[in-house]
């Protein structure tokens, strides 16, 4: 009886799907599809909790099923991000004229995120003080005493790295390696090694014009051929968010959400703040906010529902270049970058609010200038290195509160409204990599204000 519920499910989904192909095909906008895909997910994931429950076996069959097209469309989009990241890296320098335009670059984007994520921290601060969040407040039961011993395990190995090791860890020492994605720093190492082989290159193009050449027109055709297929992945996007949304909602733990309700609210209160600082931020370089935000949904939608920073890479990239009127090596770099360091939420707000929250049961005050200036610049310098995936904010959490000297056991009575608040967190990741992007080309006089203005060019103009 139970197959029988379960291939209901799954027929359900496979309308839903056909009906997003179907809007496809009569040339439906992209935007107005991931939209879809989204109201879709939601309604189906709350009907199949109504009906199931989050305990029932059927649903937790279920889920596994739509993992397939949820999950599947992360992979896919994982499997692209590292030859990506790499050959738009090397591309966008060798098309530079001097390596100093690299420096003023990298040097723009690394010092937006670093330090827009410091602003976040003090905004999570702040956030959990009027909120009055403190961690004796909540009870913890049998499964957030588990997830604080696992916590404090994982501390020990986070504690046998020193920072300058943890700093050392960014440099390649097998490039091939960490294209397999081996390390936690995996992504940026690639980002230096594209670096590396881009300022190669440029010079190169001084002693040997002619075998440059060569090489640039490889890497010209390389990264076509990866454009494409960034393209052909991004049109699975739309059902790739109807079913991610389908399980998140599906499974979510409502008990939990109304015990922490006051952590959920307060999270995306901070996180909605720092939104609208980002915005203020495009206006303040003459640039409309509205229109930002419009052009840039299709990549928050999906890093909200996928909670991957590093899977959002492409999609960021394409919105950037092809929405937004950023210079094509700044979007590169940026999302590039966006995605392993200054991450606003996981590596900002979400570690400041948790070492307020857990400072007074130390007895500690977290309101003095002795507690927050350490904390804000602590997390200023963890944030270089935190994974863009599934994980990055507990590890950043992990980090702060060690070197705080906060237990980090306490952090383990949220795990029931994890997957709730990261949605939020991760999409705030993806904006503020996007925003330092749009500053810096705007700083750099590279940003197409046309294609910006231009309100037909609200998704990729790859045929999406």
């Amino acid at each position: 009886m139970d197959l029988f519920f379960i291939i209901i499910n799954i027929v359900v989904l496979l309308a839903l799907i056909g009906l997003l192909i179907w809007m496809q095909k009569k040339h439906v906008s992209f935007t107005k599809r991931v939209f879809t895909g989204l109201g879709l997910g939601i309604v189906l994931g709350a009907i199949l909790q109504m009906i199931y429950g989050t305990d029932s076996a059927i649903l937790n069959e279920t889920t596994e099923w739509y993992n397939i097209v949820g999950s599947g469309y992360i992979q896919f989009l994982m499997m692209i991000v590292i030859p990506l990241v790499m050959v738009s890296i090397i591309q966008s320098i060798i098309n530079l004229e001097k390596t100093s335009q690299l420096g003023k670059m990298s040097g723009w984007i690394i010092g937006i995120l670093i330090g827009t994520t410091m602003v976040a921290a003090l905004i999570g601060i702040g956030t959990a003080s009027v909120f009055d969040l403190n961690a004796d407040q909540i009870e913890m039961g049998q499964e957030e005493t588990d997830r604080g011993m696992d916590l404090e395990s994982t501390l020990t190995e986070v504690d046998e790295q020193s920072t300058p090791e943890r700093i050392l860890s960014f440099i390649p020492s097998n490039i091939f390696l960490d294209m397999t994605g081996d390390r936690p720093t995996s992504v940026i190492a690639v980002v230096i090694f594209s670096m590396i082989v881009g300022i190669a290159v440029l010079g190169l193009r001084r002693k040997d014009p002619e075998q440059a050449t060569t090489f640039i027109k490889v890497v010209n055709s390389i990264y076509a051929v990866v454009m494409r297929i960034v393209t052909l992945i991004l049109r699975l996007t739309p059902f790739g968010i109807l079913a991610l949304m389908a399980n998140t909602v599906a499974s979510t733990n409502v008990a939990g959400i109304l015990q922490l309700g006051k952590f959920v609210i307060a999270s995306y209160v901070a996180i909605f703040i720092m939104f609208i600082l980002h915005l203020v931020l495009v206006a303040v370089f003459g640039l409309n906010p509205f229109r930002f935000v419009q052009k840039a949904l299709p990549a928050l939608l999906f890093a909200f529902t996928s909670r991957s920073s590093a899977g959002t890479i492409p999609l960021n990239i394409e919105v950037q270049k092809n929405s937004l009127g950023v210079e094509q090596g700044v979007a590169n770099m940026s999302a590039s970058f966006g995605a392993t360091m200054g991450q606003n939420g996981c590596a900002g707000i979400y570690p400041a609010m948790l070492a307020v929250m857990i400072a007074p049961s130390v007895g500690i005050d977290p309101l003095t200038i002795g507690f927050i200036l350490p904390l804000v610049l602590i997390i200023g310098v963890s944030s270089f290195g935190i994974a863009g995936v599934g994980g990055g904010a507990t590890f950043a959490a992990l980090i702060v509160l060690s070197s705080m000297d906060l237990p980090v056991a306490l952090a383990g009575i949220l795990i029931s409204v994890e997957a709730l608040i990261d949605m939020g967190r991760t999409a705030l990741n993806v904006n503020g990599s996007m925003v330092s992007g749009t500053l810096t080309s705007r700083i750099l006089k590279n940003f197409n204000i046309d294609t910006f203005n231009d309100k037909e060019a609200v998704e990729t103009k790859s045929e999406i």
